[in-house]
Protein backbone atom coordinates (compact mmCIF):
# COMPACT_ATOMS: atom_id res chain seq x y z
CA UNK A 1 0.00 0.00 0.00
CA UNK A 2 1.57 3.41 -0.41
CA UNK A 3 2.41 5.42 1.93
CA UNK A 4 -0.53 8.25 2.15
CA UNK A 5 0.18 12.22 3.08
CA UNK A 6 -0.47 13.89 5.97
CA UNK A 7 -4.16 14.73 5.40
CA UNK A 8 -5.18 16.48 8.36
CA UNK A 9 -2.16 18.87 8.36
CA UNK A 10 -3.25 19.65 4.62
CA UNK A 11 -6.63 20.53 6.31
CA UNK A 12 -5.03 22.51 8.84
CA UNK A 13 -3.10 24.47 6.01
CA UNK A 14 -6.25 25.49 4.68
CA UNK A 15 -7.84 26.44 7.44
CA UNK A 16 -4.80 28.68 8.37
CA UNK A 17 -5.57 30.71 5.65
CA UNK A 18 -9.81 31.28 6.45
CA UNK A 19 -10.94 34.16 8.58
CA UNK A 20 -12.97 32.95 11.62
CA UNK A 21 -15.84 33.60 9.32
CA UNK A 22 -14.93 31.85 6.16
CA UNK A 23 -15.93 28.28 5.49
CA UNK A 24 -15.04 25.85 2.62
CA UNK A 25 -18.03 23.70 1.24
CA UNK A 26 -16.89 20.75 -0.86
CA UNK A 27 -18.79 18.08 -2.68
CA UNK A 28 -17.63 14.61 -4.52
CA UNK A 29 -19.46 13.20 -7.15
CA UNK A 30 -21.71 10.19 -7.64
CA UNK A 31 -21.20 7.02 -9.36
CA UNK A 32 -22.32 7.31 -13.00
CA UNK A 33 -23.16 5.04 -15.75
CA UNK A 34 -20.92 3.62 -18.16
CA UNK A 35 -24.06 2.30 -20.00
CA UNK A 36 -27.45 0.49 -19.19
CA UNK A 37 -26.85 -0.39 -15.44
CA UNK A 38 -22.82 -0.74 -15.52
CA UNK A 39 -21.19 1.61 -13.98
CA UNK A 40 -17.27 3.27 -14.25
CA UNK A 41 -14.64 2.21 -11.64
CA UNK A 42 -15.44 5.08 -9.19
CA UNK A 43 -12.49 7.53 -8.77
CA UNK A 44 -12.84 9.86 -5.51
CA UNK A 45 -12.93 13.94 -6.53
CA UNK A 46 -9.24 15.09 -6.09
CA UNK A 47 -10.29 18.01 -3.37
CA UNK A 48 -11.65 15.46 -1.41
CA UNK A 49 -9.53 13.17 -1.65
CA UNK A 50 -6.35 16.06 -0.93
CA UNK A 51 -8.37 17.09 2.66
CA UNK A 52 -10.01 14.44 3.83
CA UNK A 53 -8.43 10.77 1.82
CA UNK A 54 -12.47 10.11 1.20
CA UNK A 55 -12.40 7.53 -1.48
CA UNK A 56 -16.29 6.90 -1.74
CA UNK A 57 -19.06 8.01 -3.40
CA UNK A 58 -21.94 10.42 -2.45
CA UNK A 59 -19.63 12.94 0.50
CA UNK A 60 -19.82 16.72 1.08
CA UNK A 61 -17.37 18.54 3.35
CA UNK A 62 -17.84 20.91 4.89
CA UNK A 63 -14.43 23.37 6.97
CA UNK A 64 -14.21 26.18 9.05
CA UNK A 65 -12.03 27.27 11.37
CA UNK A 66 -13.30 26.59 15.48
CA UNK A 67 -13.62 24.45 17.44
CA UNK A 68 -15.11 21.46 15.16
CA UNK A 69 -13.30 22.50 12.35
CA UNK A 70 -13.98 19.53 10.09
CA UNK A 71 -17.49 18.13 9.19
CA UNK A 72 -18.33 15.08 6.95
CA UNK A 73 -21.52 14.00 5.35
CA UNK A 74 -21.19 10.38 3.50
CA UNK A 75 -23.57 7.72 2.93
CA UNK A 76 -24.90 5.65 6.00
CA UNK A 77 -24.39 2.10 6.82
CA UNK A 78 -26.43 -0.02 5.10
CA UNK A 79 -26.11 -3.75 5.41
CA UNK A 80 -28.34 -4.70 2.74
CA UNK A 81 -26.44 -2.11 -0.31
CA UNK A 82 -22.88 -3.41 1.49
CA UNK A 83 -23.46 -6.83 0.34
CA UNK A 84 -23.97 -5.75 -3.00
CA UNK A 85 -21.07 -2.90 -3.04
CA UNK A 86 -18.75 -3.03 0.08
CA UNK A 87 -18.91 -1.98 3.42
CA UNK A 88 -19.20 1.99 3.85
CA UNK A 89 -17.43 3.55 6.66
CA UNK A 90 -20.59 5.50 7.83
CA UNK A 91 -20.47 9.00 9.59
CA UNK A 92 -19.43 6.47 12.40
CA UNK A 93 -16.13 5.91 10.83
CA UNK A 94 -15.52 9.01 9.33
CA UNK A 95 -15.19 10.34 13.01
CA UNK A 96 -13.14 6.97 13.98
CA UNK A 97 -11.24 6.82 11.11
CA UNK A 98 -11.22 9.61 9.07
CA UNK A 99 -10.58 12.42 11.45
CA UNK A 100 -13.85 14.37 10.99
CA UNK A 101 -15.17 15.87 14.01
CA UNK A 102 -18.85 15.97 13.07
CA UNK A 103 -20.03 13.31 10.59
CA UNK A 104 -23.86 12.79 9.35
CA UNK A 105 -25.85 11.04 6.71
CA UNK A 106 -25.69 12.27 3.07
CA UNK A 107 -28.99 12.28 2.97
CA UNK A 108 -29.27 15.16 6.18
CA UNK A 109 -27.15 17.71 4.15
CA UNK A 110 -30.61 19.78 3.90
CA UNK A 111 -31.12 19.22 7.70
CA UNK A 112 -27.56 20.39 8.92
CA UNK A 113 -26.19 22.92 6.39
CA UNK A 114 -28.20 25.44 7.40
CA UNK A 115 -27.26 25.81 10.90
CA UNK A 116 -23.66 25.51 9.95
CA UNK A 117 -23.92 28.28 7.66
CA UNK A 118 -25.13 30.55 10.25
CA UNK A 119 -22.03 32.97 11.26
CA UNK A 120 -20.44 32.31 7.79
CA UNK A 121 -19.82 35.69 5.75
CA UNK A 122 -17.54 34.18 3.26
CA UNK A 123 -18.02 31.01 1.59
CA UNK A 124 -15.65 28.85 -0.81
CA UNK A 125 -17.45 27.08 -3.24
CA UNK A 126 -17.41 25.99 -6.73
CA UNK A 127 -21.16 27.06 -8.35
CA UNK A 128 -21.73 25.61 -11.74
CA UNK A 129 -20.84 22.31 -11.72
CA UNK A 130 -24.06 20.25 -10.25
CA UNK A 131 -27.17 22.21 -10.41
CA UNK A 132 -29.10 20.19 -7.41
CA UNK A 133 -25.94 20.78 -5.09
CA UNK A 134 -26.45 24.45 -6.05
CA UNK A 135 -29.94 24.39 -5.93
CA UNK A 136 -29.24 22.04 -2.25
CA UNK A 137 -27.29 25.24 -1.08
CA UNK A 138 -29.30 28.08 -1.68
CA UNK A 139 -32.04 26.32 0.03
CA UNK A 140 -29.73 25.83 3.11
CA UNK A 141 -28.69 29.72 3.16
CA UNK A 142 -32.41 30.32 2.56
CA UNK A 143 -33.63 28.51 5.74
CA UNK A 144 -30.24 30.22 7.60
CA UNK A 145 -31.62 33.81 6.43
CA UNK A 146 -34.84 33.07 8.36
CA UNK A 147 -32.90 32.17 11.17
CA UNK A 148 -30.43 34.97 11.16
CA UNK A 149 -33.66 37.28 11.90
CA UNK A 150 -33.68 35.87 14.87
CA UNK A 151 -30.03 34.90 16.25
CA UNK A 152 -28.13 37.89 14.42
CA UNK A 153 -25.88 35.38 12.34
CA UNK A 154 -24.87 36.19 8.89
CA UNK A 155 -25.20 34.20 6.18
CA UNK A 156 -22.86 33.69 3.19
CA UNK A 157 -23.19 36.71 1.20
CA UNK A 158 -19.20 36.76 -0.59
CA UNK A 159 -18.30 33.64 -2.64
CA UNK A 160 -14.99 32.40 -3.74
CA UNK A 161 -14.31 29.49 -6.06
CA UNK A 162 -12.29 26.72 -4.20
CA UNK A 163 -9.36 27.79 -6.81
CA UNK A 164 -8.87 31.03 -5.81
CA UNK A 165 -7.20 28.95 -2.30
CA UNK A 166 -7.57 25.18 -2.33
CA UNK A 167 -6.25 25.00 -5.73
CA UNK A 168 -3.12 26.98 -4.71
CA UNK A 169 -2.10 25.16 -1.97
CA UNK A 170 -2.77 21.97 -4.02
CA UNK A 171 -0.11 23.09 -6.53
CA UNK A 172 2.94 22.80 -4.46
CA UNK A 173 3.92 19.61 -3.61
CA UNK A 174 5.30 18.29 0.23
CA UNK A 175 7.87 15.23 0.36
CA UNK A 176 4.81 12.69 0.99
CA UNK A 177 3.32 13.64 -2.57
CA UNK A 178 6.49 13.80 -4.22
CA UNK A 179 7.02 9.96 -2.76
CA UNK A 180 4.01 9.31 -4.27
CA UNK A 181 4.54 11.33 -7.73
CA UNK A 182 8.21 9.80 -7.76
CA UNK A 183 6.80 5.95 -7.95
CA UNK A 184 3.77 6.93 -10.01
CA UNK A 185 7.14 7.41 -12.37
CA UNK A 186 8.84 4.85 -11.86
CA UNK A 187 6.36 2.56 -12.48
CA UNK A 188 5.24 4.48 -15.75
CA UNK A 189 8.96 4.32 -16.73
CA UNK A 190 8.86 0.56 -16.74
CA UNK A 191 5.99 0.59 -18.60
CA UNK A 192 7.18 2.52 -21.63
CA UNK A 193 10.88 0.65 -21.97
CA UNK A 194 8.77 -2.67 -21.89
CA UNK A 195 6.10 -1.26 -25.04
CA UNK A 196 9.53 0.21 -26.73
CA UNK A 197 10.81 -3.23 -26.44
CA UNK A 198 7.58 -4.75 -27.56
CA UNK A 199 5.74 -2.87 -29.87
CA UNK A 200 6.47 -4.32 -33.44
CA UNK A 201 5.30 -4.03 -37.05
CA UNK A 202 2.05 -6.34 -37.21
CA UNK A 203 0.87 -5.79 -33.43
CA UNK A 204 -1.83 -3.29 -33.06
CA UNK A 205 -2.47 -0.43 -30.86
CA UNK A 206 -4.57 -2.23 -28.41
CA UNK A 207 -1.83 -5.04 -27.58
CA UNK A 208 0.70 -2.51 -26.42
CA UNK A 209 -1.96 -0.57 -24.31
CA UNK A 210 -2.88 -3.77 -22.94
CA UNK A 211 0.78 -4.24 -21.76
CA UNK A 212 0.99 -0.97 -20.28
CA UNK A 213 -1.76 -1.40 -18.39
CA UNK A 214 -0.59 -4.61 -17.17
CA UNK A 215 2.88 -3.01 -15.61
CA UNK A 216 0.44 -0.32 -14.28
CA UNK A 217 -1.09 -2.67 -12.21
CA UNK A 218 1.46 -5.44 -11.60
CA UNK A 219 3.28 -2.60 -10.02
CA UNK A 220 1.25 -1.26 -7.40
CA UNK A 221 -0.82 1.53 -9.99
CA UNK A 222 -4.30 1.53 -9.61
CA UNK A 223 -4.37 1.96 -13.71
CA UNK A 224 -3.68 4.52 -15.82
CA UNK A 225 -4.30 8.16 -14.67
CA UNK A 226 -5.74 8.94 -18.12
CA UNK A 227 -7.03 7.81 -21.61
CA UNK A 228 -3.71 6.00 -22.48
CA UNK A 229 -2.78 6.95 -25.84
CA UNK A 230 -0.94 4.32 -28.67
CA UNK A 231 -0.92 6.04 -32.12
CA UNK A 232 0.53 4.26 -35.18
CA UNK A 233 1.85 6.17 -37.85
CA UNK A 234 -0.39 9.25 -39.15
CA UNK A 235 -2.53 8.80 -35.92
CA UNK A 236 -0.14 10.42 -33.91
CA UNK A 237 -0.58 13.80 -35.28
CA UNK A 238 -4.41 13.44 -34.05
CA UNK A 239 -3.71 14.52 -30.81
CA UNK A 240 -5.92 13.00 -28.11
CA UNK A 241 -6.17 9.91 -30.27
CA UNK A 242 -7.35 7.27 -28.11
CA UNK A 243 -9.01 4.23 -30.62
CA UNK A 244 -6.26 2.06 -30.05
CA UNK A 245 -7.48 0.11 -32.71
CA UNK A 246 -4.76 0.18 -35.39
CA UNK A 247 -2.44 -2.25 -36.89
CA UNK A 248 1.64 -0.76 -36.70
CA UNK A 249 3.38 -1.39 -40.00
CA UNK A 250 6.81 -1.34 -40.82
CA UNK A 251 8.26 2.45 -41.16
CA UNK A 252 5.31 3.69 -38.66
CA UNK A 253 6.42 5.91 -35.70
CA UNK A 254 4.36 4.86 -32.37
CA UNK A 255 3.13 8.00 -29.89
CA UNK A 256 2.73 6.43 -26.83
CA UNK A 257 1.54 8.81 -23.98
CA UNK A 258 0.69 6.99 -20.60
CA UNK A 259 0.97 7.93 -17.19
CA UNK A 260 0.65 5.51 -14.14
CA UNK A 261 -1.95 6.60 -10.99
CA UNK A 262 -0.51 5.35 -7.96
CA UNK A 263 -2.03 6.53 -4.69
CA UNK A 264 -4.00 9.21 -6.51
CA UNK A 265 -0.88 11.24 -8.17
CA UNK A 266 -0.17 10.37 -11.49
CA UNK A 267 2.23 10.62 -14.17
CA UNK A 268 2.93 11.89 -17.64
CA UNK A 269 4.84 10.72 -20.34
CA UNK A 270 5.11 10.41 -23.78
CA UNK A 271 7.86 8.53 -25.82
CA UNK A 272 7.36 8.38 -29.74
CA UNK A 273 10.10 5.44 -31.46
CA UNK A 274 10.51 3.49 -34.32
CA UNK A 275 7.93 0.15 -35.00
CA UNK A 276 11.02 -1.66 -36.71
CA UNK A 277 13.53 -0.48 -34.14
CA UNK A 278 15.37 2.84 -36.56
CA UNK A 279 14.21 5.61 -37.84
CA UNK A 280 14.29 7.00 -41.06
CA UNK A 281 15.83 9.98 -42.12
CA UNK A 282 13.13 12.20 -42.13
CA UNK A 283 11.90 10.80 -38.63
CA UNK A 284 15.12 11.37 -37.48
CA UNK A 285 15.00 14.86 -38.84
CA UNK A 286 11.71 15.66 -36.94
CA UNK A 287 12.34 13.85 -33.79
CA UNK A 288 15.91 15.45 -32.89
CA UNK A 289 14.69 19.28 -33.37
CA UNK A 290 11.65 18.23 -30.85
CA UNK A 291 14.34 16.54 -28.83
CA UNK A 292 16.18 19.76 -28.79
CA UNK A 293 13.06 21.49 -27.94
CA UNK A 294 12.05 19.60 -25.16
CA UNK A 295 15.82 20.42 -23.58
CA UNK A 296 15.77 23.53 -23.96
CA UNK A 297 12.30 23.88 -22.81
CA UNK A 298 13.23 21.83 -19.50
CA UNK A 299 15.97 23.80 -19.23
CA UNK A 300 14.13 27.06 -18.56
CA UNK A 301 12.31 24.87 -15.46
CA UNK A 302 14.08 26.87 -12.71
CA UNK A 303 12.42 28.96 -9.68
CA UNK A 304 12.18 32.10 -10.18
CA UNK A 305 11.85 31.82 -14.32
CA UNK A 306 8.06 33.12 -15.59
CA UNK A 307 5.79 29.46 -16.53
CA UNK A 308 5.81 30.35 -19.64
CA UNK A 309 9.43 30.11 -20.06
CA UNK A 310 9.91 27.19 -21.24
CA UNK A 311 6.65 27.41 -23.73
CA UNK A 312 9.12 30.62 -25.45
CA UNK A 313 11.91 28.17 -25.47
CA UNK A 314 10.57 25.45 -27.11
CA UNK A 315 8.64 27.48 -29.61
CA UNK A 316 12.14 29.44 -30.90
CA UNK A 317 14.16 25.99 -30.92
CA UNK A 318 10.96 24.66 -33.11
CA UNK A 319 10.63 27.46 -35.52
CA UNK A 320 14.53 27.53 -36.09
CA UNK A 321 14.46 23.88 -37.07
CA UNK A 322 11.47 24.33 -38.90
CA UNK A 323 12.79 26.84 -40.96
CA UNK A 324 15.87 25.29 -41.56
CA UNK A 325 14.67 21.90 -42.58
CA UNK A 326 11.66 23.34 -45.49
CA UNK A 327 8.68 22.86 -42.76
CA UNK A 328 8.20 27.05 -42.83
CA UNK A 329 9.94 30.07 -44.81
CA UNK A 330 10.48 33.30 -43.40
CA UNK A 331 12.15 35.33 -40.25
CA UNK A 332 11.96 33.20 -37.13
CA UNK A 333 10.97 36.60 -34.75
CA UNK A 334 7.95 37.14 -37.29
CA UNK A 335 6.51 33.59 -37.76
CA UNK A 336 7.16 33.56 -33.70
CA UNK A 337 4.97 36.30 -33.53
CA UNK A 338 2.37 35.91 -35.84
CA UNK A 339 2.49 32.64 -34.52
CA UNK A 340 2.92 30.82 -37.53
CA UNK A 341 4.27 27.94 -36.01
CA UNK A 342 0.99 27.06 -34.94
CA UNK A 343 0.55 25.23 -38.41
CA UNK A 344 2.55 22.64 -36.72
CA UNK A 345 2.79 22.97 -33.31
CA UNK A 346 -0.62 23.36 -32.23
CA UNK A 347 -0.64 22.90 -28.31
CA UNK A 348 0.95 24.28 -25.34
CA UNK A 349 4.33 22.62 -23.65
CA UNK A 350 2.70 21.61 -20.98
CA UNK A 351 0.74 21.53 -17.92
CA UNK A 352 0.67 21.11 -13.80
CA UNK A 353 0.68 17.81 -12.99
CA UNK A 354 -0.57 15.75 -9.24
CA UNK A 355 -3.73 14.30 -8.36
CA UNK A 356 -5.16 15.25 -11.52
CA UNK A 357 -3.10 14.77 -15.27
CA UNK A 358 -4.14 18.57 -15.84
CA UNK A 359 -3.79 19.46 -12.28
CA UNK A 360 -5.13 22.51 -10.85
CA UNK A 361 -3.11 26.35 -9.68
CA UNK A 362 -3.23 29.14 -11.87
CA UNK A 363 -0.36 29.90 -14.59
CA UNK A 364 -0.60 33.34 -14.06
CA UNK A 365 -1.11 36.39 -12.40
CA UNK A 366 -2.94 39.95 -12.96
CA UNK A 367 -2.25 38.80 -16.84
CA UNK A 368 1.26 37.70 -16.49
CA UNK A 369 2.93 34.21 -16.44
CA UNK A 370 3.15 33.40 -12.77
CA UNK A 371 7.07 32.63 -11.70
CA UNK A 372 7.63 29.11 -10.96
CA UNK A 373 8.76 28.06 -6.99
CA UNK A 374 10.44 24.48 -5.76
CA UNK A 375 7.90 22.28 -4.93
CA UNK A 376 6.13 22.90 -8.32
CA UNK A 377 5.95 19.99 -10.73
CA UNK A 378 4.97 20.41 -14.54
CA UNK A 379 4.83 18.15 -18.03
CA UNK A 380 7.43 19.64 -20.70
CA UNK A 381 6.18 18.13 -23.81
CA UNK A 382 7.09 19.90 -26.79
CA UNK A 383 5.65 18.45 -30.34
CA UNK A 384 4.97 18.46 -34.29
CA UNK A 385 2.35 17.30 -36.58
CA UNK A 386 2.32 17.23 -39.84
CA UNK A 387 -0.49 15.56 -41.31
CA UNK A 388 -0.53 12.97 -44.41
CA UNK A 389 -2.50 15.21 -46.85
CA UNK A 390 0.11 18.09 -46.00
CA UNK A 391 0.82 19.89 -49.46
CA UNK A 392 2.78 22.48 -48.06
CA UNK A 393 5.00 20.06 -46.23
CA UNK A 394 7.73 18.37 -47.90
CA UNK A 395 6.46 14.79 -48.83
CA UNK A 396 8.93 13.14 -47.00
CA UNK A 397 7.93 15.38 -43.33
CA UNK A 398 4.06 13.87 -44.34
CA UNK A 399 1.86 12.13 -41.45
CA UNK A 400 5.16 12.49 -39.04
CA UNK A 401 3.78 13.20 -36.00
CA UNK A 402 6.11 13.26 -32.66
CA UNK A 403 5.86 14.40 -29.32
CA UNK A 404 8.44 13.72 -26.50
CA UNK A 405 7.28 14.31 -22.36
CA UNK A 406 8.85 14.46 -18.94
CA UNK A 407 7.91 15.45 -15.76
CA UNK A 408 10.07 18.15 -14.23
CA UNK A 409 9.92 19.02 -10.72
CA UNK A 410 10.95 23.22 -9.90
CA UNK A 411 13.56 22.77 -7.24
CA UNK A 412 16.00 25.34 -5.66
CA UNK A 413 18.71 24.36 -8.29
CA UNK A 414 18.14 22.11 -11.42
CA UNK A 415 14.97 20.79 -12.43
CA UNK A 416 14.71 17.25 -12.00
CA UNK A 417 13.09 15.16 -14.25
CA UNK A 418 10.88 12.32 -12.63
CA UNK A 419 10.96 10.82 -15.75
CA UNK A 420 14.52 10.26 -17.24
CA UNK A 421 14.59 6.40 -17.02
CA UNK A 422 12.70 5.99 -20.35
CA UNK A 423 15.06 6.27 -23.18
CA UNK A 424 14.75 9.68 -25.48
CA UNK A 425 18.10 10.30 -27.28
CA UNK A 426 17.98 8.63 -30.86
CA UNK A 427 20.42 5.97 -30.23
CA UNK A 428 19.18 5.06 -26.53
CA UNK A 429 15.68 4.77 -28.61
CA UNK A 430 16.89 2.72 -31.00
CA UNK A 431 18.49 0.11 -28.82
CA UNK A 432 15.28 0.27 -26.08
CA UNK A 433 13.13 -0.74 -29.29
CA UNK A 434 15.70 -3.67 -30.06
CA UNK A 435 15.57 -4.86 -26.20
CA UNK A 436 13.71 -8.17 -25.72
CA UNK A 437 10.70 -7.35 -23.14
CA UNK A 438 11.33 -8.63 -19.48
CA UNK A 439 7.71 -9.38 -19.31
CA UNK A 440 7.77 -12.87 -21.35
CA UNK A 441 4.82 -14.84 -22.25
CA UNK A 442 2.38 -12.34 -21.46
CA UNK A 443 0.98 -11.23 -24.33
CA UNK A 444 0.94 -13.78 -26.92
CA UNK A 445 3.32 -13.47 -30.18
Amino acid sequence: MPQRPDFAAHRAQLLAHLAEDEAVLLFGGPHHLRNADSEYRYRADSDIYWLSAWEDPEVALFLRPGDEPFTLFCQARDPEREQWTGVRPGPEGAIAEWGADAAYPYDALAEHLPRLLQGVATLHYAFGREHQHDLLLLGAINKAAKAARHNGLGVPETFHSPRLLLHELRLRKNDEELLLLREAARITVAAHKAAMAWAAPGRFEYQVESLIDFIFRKEGGTGPGYNTIVAGGANACVLHYTSNTQELRDGDLVLIDAGCEYGYYTADVTRTFPANGKFTEPQRQIYELVLKAQLAAIDAVRAGQPYNAMHDAAVRVLTEGMVEIGLLEGEVDTLIHEETYKKYYVHGTGHWLGLDVHDVGAYGRKGESRPLEPGMLCTVEPGLYIGPEDEDAPEAFRGIGIRIEDDVLVTDGDPEILTAGVPKDVEAVEEACRSATPFTGMVSD
